[in-house]
């Protein structure tokens, strides 16, 4: 290109800002043996719960995004207590959510802003995101989050449980690929409408091999050929039509699911369309739900629940430091005591029933 050409490429792109590899960047935030093997024997508990071999309910709860170190740690101690309490019927995972989709703009999380200030310090984001992931699983919880951006697995997949692909990204022919490598069960909600057929139609497409364009452990652009990730799982949160967390709907899911020769097996999510957006109502959902799986519906293998250490929501100003600890800025969250009173009571009906 001469001097005098017009300018073809990167026309709407400020900056490039190169990113250590994912190699070196897990080097210098390496898991020891200890938490390695507990990752994994968290995947195996939950592929067992998803294939019905283990009876047991999986609990994902905590908050709705991470914003805050010091709260997540907090929260992820809290919770380890009382995931051994009721560790004989439900097995519990911490929401570690650093990736938020948004319908037009706004914050998308931790990896991408962490300083809450529109600075955009993604290389911080990264270190803090798997700094928090290290210390949650060193404190005896297992993990799950949402998978956004492609790339971001390469840095942090090591350290998840369980992923999901949320209601905006379901549909995307690059998560279900990306889905179709990864290392942990991942769930695919249904659709902001409310289909089911778009989140089944992802299951099928990530249990199949894919090739695409991605990136190695070392940084470099590649070919990734992948094998298919058959644990693969529907996660109801209700659309714009309304809840789909009632009897009848739980039917109709587990029935379409059979009709495509998939496991009958699901996660209900308490929050979103489920409870009409009003984080208060995520009880009503959570407790008609566990009544459903103790009077027998095996169906139900999981639940999603927003909590956090203090109830409520509260919007994110130009000033970070006036935010209250503790409390959302992203979606409503129950207060981690409620979050106590629902595992223990949860924990007390599955008990008591025959399932």
């Amino acid at each position: 290109m001469t001097s005098d050409s017009p300018k073809l490429q990167d026309v709407n792109v400020r900056e490039n800002i190169p990113l250590t590899s994912p190699g070196e960047f897990k080097q210098r935030y390496a898991a020891s043996p200890d938490v390695c093997k507990f990752i994994y024997d968290s995947r195996e508990t939950v592929k067992q719960i998803l294939k019905g071999e283990d009876r047991r309910v999986i609990a994902v709860v905590g908050p709705c995004s991470i914003h805050n170190r010091d709260i997540a740690i907090e929260y992820a101690h809290k919770l380890a207590a009382l995931a051994k309490e009721v560790s004989e019927r439900i097995v519990v995972v911490m929401r570690v959510y650093f990736e938020k989709p948004r319908t037009t703009v706004g914050w998308k999380g931790l990896i991408n802003d962490p300083f809450l200030n529109d600075t955009f310090d993604m290389a911080t984001g990264l270190d803090l995101a798997r700094q928090i992931l290290l210390e949650v699983n060193q404190a005896g919880v297992p993990t799950a989050t949402e998978m956004l951006e492609p790339i971001t697995p390469q840095y942090i997949a090591d350290l998840i449980t369980l992923a999901s692909i949320g209601a905006r990204t379901t549909e995307s022919p690059t998560h279900r690929q990306m889905a179709s490598g990864l290392s942990m069960p991942v769930g695919f909600k249904n659709s902001t409408e409310g289909s089911l057929e778009v989140a089944v139609n992802a299951m099928k497409a990530a249990r199949a091999e894919h090739c695409f364009l991605g990136i190695d452990n070392d940084g470099k652009t590649c070919i990734v050929n992948t094998v298919g990730n058959d644990m693969g799982h529907l996660i109801l949160r209700g659309g714009r039509l309304g809840p789909n967390y009632d009897e009848a709907s739980l039917a109709e899911a587990s029935a379409l699911l059979a009709k495509e020769n998939l496991p009958s097996r699901f996660v209900v999510d308490c929050s979103h369309a489920n409870s009409n957006k009003d984080f208060t109502q995520q009880p009503v959902v959570w407790n008609d739900v566990i009544r459903q799986r103790a009077a027998g519906n095996d169906t139900i293998v999981g639940l999603m629940l927003e909590s956090n250490l203090k109830a409520g929501q509260q919007s994110l100003g130009p000033d970070p430091s006036t935010l209250e600890y503790g409390v959302s800025i992203t979606d409503g969250c129950i207060s981690f005591e409620q979050t106590e009173e629902l595992l223990r009571n949860a924990f007390d009906t599955l008990k008591g029933s025959t399932t």
